[in-house]
């Protein structure tokens, strides 16, 4: 099986109409919920028209004949064709559909199918109706006679503004008589002027006006298509009852055929249009986006809402506080017990509640601050549909972050193993100078009756050493013990605070950095895409 993929069926000027065709799908989906809808729609429209297009036949080329009441566009039609259609049984129907003849056939069947043509208003032509010269051999057209754009039918003139959409070639024809008409003018060749390359005028019933106005006619026909905004489409003079120009008219459709890009033309210029409707909506300047200093600086501003350094300060003197009250000699304990109270973050994290209590305006502002930067160089739909992602969804962001500290941030744990060490040998230590003390009092007693017997080590009295020894052993523990808790409660606290710092980074990241890159992200898959649809480079 062959996995080679299908070359493109056509191609245009502005570059690989199926990438052109892409990019516009791209900025189309990106724009989807941000841009105004209207413009978003037509670009869609185009978009699925234009792929509908791209998988049909490039053999065929649709040519549209569309025009007022009275301007004999059926005739015109008939003439073309070369077949008086009612002489063989087909009759131009009441309803508000097209009539379609193909040349060729085919694949033709699938065009018709897709512009939603009945197949009762279909016919095809072949050789078999007669062998004609290559210069005006119509093979490969579609030629569809639209219902009169005029009429006072609402589902007429509406089938023809749809069928306008699909044609490849537009081919308006206009009579001496109403070719001024602002109806035309106003409602389909202004607006269509960007399709000049695939439009063509005819102006029919030449031989009602005399022969030497023709010229003038024709000036005065060009004068108002250059005001409209076509000054270099074809003009033909035709006469469909007589036959004059028809010739001219049709040598211009065949080349139109052989040539092969006019449905790609109109794609292209379909596709420009709605790529500079959703642009001049849209914007085109690259965003500034959000420099690592700029993500920093948010999450430190929600760090300080938070007050996370005094919360870790209060931390560190709140661990030396336990620590010394575990560690130090108990008399000391005692005395510094009468001076100092628990400070609050210690309640705050024993209790299982969040160590912090955000300042909510402070919170507010910082995310408004960031949206703010985040938005540089942004249309104002882009800035706009930004605050509804990233500033709304965010008022609670203040509960979130106490809730996400209290659940995921640090607690004080479990206290040192060496506290618990260091308090037995303070007790021992007491237990050692006061057992020693009262030793002593009962030898001085002892003395008094003359009964006093003390032992001794090395020439010093044991009381003495039990006395000395664990006064000396529970002070230098003490200040041991203050210089290693603080030393460990500086540590610890600044584990707590960067824990707490990652908590707040990450609802950062989640709740506000990731829907601004993601937004950004969406604006540059649109600038892009948009740049892409006109054959630019972003």
């Amino acid at each position: 099986m062959n996995s080679t993929p299908p070359a493109p069926l056509f191609s245009s000027t502005g570059g690989d109409l199926a990438a052109r065709v892409d990019g516009l799908a791209r900025a189309t989906e990106a724009a989807t919920g941000r841009i105004d809808d209207a413009v978003v729609a037509e670009a869609g429209t185009v978009v699925g028209r234009a792929r509908d297009r791209l998988r049909l036949s490039s053999d065929h080329t649709v040519v549209a004949l569309a025009g007022a009441t009275g301007s004999g566009k059926s005739s015109l039609f008939n003439a073309i064709t070369g077949v008086e259609l009612s002489a063989v049984g087909v009759r131009r129907p009441t309803t508000s559909w097209a009539m379609a003849v193909a040349w060729g056939g085919g694949q033709a069947r699938d065009l018709l199918e897709w512009m939603g043509i009945p197949e009762r208003q279909q016919m095809s032509l072949g050789s078999q109706l007669g062998v004609v010269p290559d210069e005006v051999n119509l093979e490969g057209l579609v030629l569809l006679d639209l219902p009169d754009h005029d009429s006072t039918e609402v589902s007429h003139h509406l089938e023809v503004d749809r069928l306008v959409q699909y044609a490849d070639v537009l081919v308006w024809v206009l009579d001496p008589q109403k070719y001024a008409d602002a109806a035309v003018h106003e409602r389909y060749l202004r607006p269509l002027a960007r399709h000049a390359d695939v439009t063509m005028i005819v102006l029919n019933q030449i031989d009602k006006i005399p022969t030497e106005k023709w010229d003038s006619t024709l000036q005065d026909v060009r004068r108002l298509l250059a005001e409209d905004g076509l000054p270099n489409v074809g003009v033909f003079a035709v006469s469909a009852a007589r036959g004059d120009g028809v010739d001219d008219l049709k040598r211009a459709l065949v080349r139109k055929i052989r040539d092969k890009q006019a449905a790609g033309t109109r794609i292209g210029a379909d596709v420009d249009h709605a790529a500079r409707a959703l642009q001049q909506a849209s914007g085109d300047a690259p965003a500034i986006g959000l420099t690592d200093s700029d993500r920093d600086q948010f999450v430190g501003a929600l760090v300080d809402a938070a007050g996370i350094d005094a919360v870790a300060d209060e931390m560190e003197k709140s661990l030396v506080s336990k620590a010394v009250s575990k560690t130090t000699w108990p008399p000391l304990r005692m005395f510094g017990r009468s001076r100092t109270s628990p400070p609050a973050a210690v309640s705050a994290l024993s209790d299982d509640e969040a160590p912090v209590r955000l300042q909510r305006s402070a919170t507010d502002v910082a995310v408004r601050a960031v949206v703010d930067r985040a938005s540089v160089g942004l249309s104002s739909p882009w800035f706009q549909a930004l605050r509804r992602r990233v500033v709304s969804p965010n008022a609670d962001l203040a509960d979130e972050l106490e809730k996400r500290i209290a659940a995921d941030g640090p607690s004080l744990g479990r206290p040192p193993m060496w506290w618990g060490l260091f308090n037995v040998i303070q007790w021992l230590a007491l237990i050692a100078t006061v057992g020693g003390a009262l030793w002593l009092l009962a030898v001085a007693g002892a003395e008094i009756t003359g009964d006093a017997d003390m032992p001794t080590v090395a020439g010093i009295g044991v009381p003495v050493l039990l006395a000395v020894g664990g006064l000396v052993v529970g002070l230098v523990l003490a200040l041991v013990a203050t210089v290693a808790a603080k030393s460990s409660a500086s540590r610890r606290a600044h584990g707590l605070a960067d824990a707490m710092h990652e908590v707040v980074a990450d609802v950062a990241q989640e709740r506000v950095l990731d829907p601004i890159d993601a937004e950004l992200g969406a604006y540059e898959q649109a600038r892009v895409g948009l740049a892409t649809a006109l054959g630019h480079r972003a």
